[in-house]
């Protein structure tokens, strides 16, 4: 019978001209390490040049640094044998002031004043970096050489950055969230940017704050409402309780239609929150730690929330049952919105299974036919008061034979900043970031873009940098700002290598208008039974049964009479080998007393062990309870099957007698 289930140390030495003190640049060495070194560069350079062999990697040619960014790790591949050692020479380019460094290794971080001084020196300029390839050990000649110039801009990134860390591949993540990680700092501290919430055991996705950084909307489940939405007041020590979450299910409720909630978005002044209702996503995960979701929708439309009525509607424009309409983001004046829309799919087979989130061979089985090609084009529509008006087509980021999405305003109103993929929206490894005018014209790829992955980016305050992700490096997503000039330039990426760990995927990266201390901690206080019990479910249904054990434990602390908890719990401790302690929850759900077809499953799963000890009445009796409540084929051969035991026993009882 079977058991039922409910479902290297671097020297720094400076050389400047002589109107600046000697004593103020020289660090870590002694006069005399001083001298030997100028002593050799002034050697090197009586040489014949080399003017290859050194390739730097990072940074890039041309990239530009802010003022307030923590020193860089820079980093080469030397292809000439024999070097041992490289020599660095950091000036102005057209010549003057210069700064030598030596180093033991293929990559250097300049020390925290040496770094100062750079930027001091180089503030609004030009740098050119020269590094010498040399055998210090033997000829101390050069061998080899590269170089590569970089601008020190005087515009400061200022702002803290509110971001993700997500442990892959997503489908572990999917299964178990508390493991996911938000993370609130500035590029300026030599820290890693310090966790404001963590262990959250339910799902928690796209996030965004006003632009005044007072307020900060979040994406979260509850219990059974996979459209829970927060919306926090910005104080160091938020609390995440049930009095600041609202439900997007709550839009029309009455017509029964599953709704994530998803991709949304608050207003600039914090009165409304603009999201996606009555959606249907598809999501195929896979063990590739590279790409290891894809997630789109096929359905939805945008629904605005009204804080001060506590209200939900549809925005007239963006509310076309034809089409998807998703991930609205608002004008800085909130006068529009820009949203992504493509072709919906209202298919049967999805409409009968009600449900938002569509995985597995059915969602695979659509990308196969219907879904080969999925694009969205960006449209703008009017927000007038929530009245909207008529969508249109941004032009430069629609009719393109792309996929455009994750549209974002620069604050002055300027530019809209968007991806663009072959195909589909979320990890996509050809996205790259365009920008085009906010009234629509001709879109240009930014030069920040890395090779493979640039998404999820966001607007510093002062709209002088951009923050983003990409995969350029790895699997483990990693966060990049480059500067923004007046025209729209960008340059190429620097990597902000405090912010992203070795094995977690960085993303959802969003500028906050506040400053470095204004969030220190969020903590969770709305969680019930029910979402305690689903966490344990999606536990139990990948056959992780020793988190799944803990979780109903958990699930049943919240409600010790919730009847599917007791039983899984005990089906679960029978497969362990537990009988003993799965037998008493097989006890605590009968006792409920709940007479529901499908509460049947305790009173079979009792009987298998009643009927392994003998107990052949009380097992026929747990049977019949079942078979009344649930009368199926399986449990009816049961009763005949332990009532021929029970017959067998009593005539071997009656044998023995005589």
């Amino acid at each position: 019978m079977v058991i039922f289930y409910s479902w290297g140390k671097d020297m720094n030495i400076f050389r400047q001209p002589r109107r600046e003190p000697m004593s103020a640049f020289i660090h870590s060495a002694t006069i005399v390490s001083f001298v030997i070194l100028i002593s050799a560069i002034a050697s090197c350079r009586n040489q014949q040049p080399v003017t290859a062999g050194v390739t730097v990697d990072y940074p890039a040619e041309g990239t530009v640094f802010p003022p307030d960014i923590v020193p860089p790790t820079l980093r080469w591949h030397d292809a000439v044998k024999g070097v041992d050692s490289w020599k660095i020479s950091v000036r102005r380019q057209g010549g003057g002031a210069e700064l030598l460094f030596t180093c033991m290794n293929q990559n250097w971080k300049p020390a925290k004043n040496a770094w100062e001084t750079i930027k001091h020196w180089y503030a609004g300029k030009t740098a050119v970096i020269v590094i010498h390839g040399v055998n210090a050990r033997r000829s101390k000649k050069i061998l080899s050489s590269g170089r590569v110039s970089i601008a020190l801009s005087r515009d400061s990134v200022i702002a803290p950055i509110f971001y993700r860390e997500v442990n892959l591949p997503f489908e572990e993540a999917v299964k178990d969230p508390s493991n996911i990680r938000w993370h609130y700092g500035v590029v300026s501290s030599e820290e890693r940017p310090r966790v404001v919430l963590q262990k959250l055991q339910v799902c928690g996705n796209c996030h965004s704050f006003s632009n005044d950084g007072k307020t900060l909307a979040l994406e979260v489940d509850s219990g059974n409402d996979k459209g829970a939405y927060a919306i926090l007041p910005m104080v160091q020590d938020i609390l995440l309780d049930r009095t600041k979450i609202i439900s997007w299910a709550s839009y029309r409720k009455e017509d029964k239609d599953p709704t994530f909630g998803l991709l949304c978005q608050i207003s600039p002044d914090g009165r409304y929150v603009a999201g996606t209702v009555k959606d249907q996503a598809l999501a195929v995960y896979k063990p590739n730690l590279m790409f290891s979701q894809l997630f789109f929708l096929i359905k939805g439309i945008v629904a605005i929330y009204n804080r001060r009525s506590q209200t939900f509607a549809s925005l007239p424009g963006a509310d076309d049952k034809r089409f998807v309409q998703t991930n609205a983001t608002w004008s800085p004046d909130g006068e529009y919105i820009v949203f992504s829309r493509g072709k919906a799919y209202n298919l049967d087979m999805f409409k009968r299974q009600r449900r938002a989130l569509i995985g597995g061979p059915e969602a695979e089985a659509f990308i196969a036919t219907e879904g080969r090609s999925y694009k969205y084009d960006l449209y703008r529509i009017p927000f007038n008061g929530g009245k909207g008006g008529k969508a249109m087509p941004l032009d430069g980021a629609s009719n393109n034979g792309m996929s455009n999405y994750f549209a974002k305003y620069s604050p002055d109103g300027k530019w809209i900043v968007f991806c663009k993929a072959n195909n589909y929206m979320l990890l996509q490894p050809d996205s790259k970031l365009y920008i085009v005018p906010a009234q629509g014209g001709t879109a240009r790829m930014l030069s920040c873009n890395t090779g493979m992955m640039n998404s999820w980016h966001s607007w510093s305050p002062n709209g002088k940098w951009l923050v983003f992700s990409s995969k350029v490096n790895g699997p483990f997503t990693q966060l990049f700002i480059t500067h923004i000039d007046d025209e729209g330039n960008s340059s190429p990426p620097v990597l902000l290598e405090n912010f992203t760990s070795v094995d977690r995927a960085a993303n959802i990266p969003e500028f906050v208008n506040n400053s470095a201390n204004a969030l220190i901690k969020i903590r969770e206080d709305y969680l019930d039974a029910y979402s305690y019990y689903r966490i344990a479910n999606e536990f139990h249904k990948a056959g992780d049964f020793d988190r799944a054990i803990p979780a109903y434990r958990l699930a049943l602390q919240y409600n010790p009479k919730d009847y599917h908890a007791h039983n899984n719990l005990g089906a679960l401790l029978w497969c362990k080998g537990d009988r003993e302690n799965a037998v008493k929850e097989f006890i605590a759900a009968n006792n409920l007393k709940i007479d529901d077809e499908d509460h049947y499953q305790a009173h079979t799963n009792l009987a298998v062990y009643l009927l392994e000890n003998s107990n052949y009445d009380e097992a026929i009796r747990e049977l019949t309870t079942a078979c009344k409540l649930h009368p199926d084929s399986l449990t009816k051969l049961n009763i005949e099957k332990a009532k021929n035991r029970l017959s067998r026993k009593i005539a071997e009882q009656n044998a023995l007698q005589y």
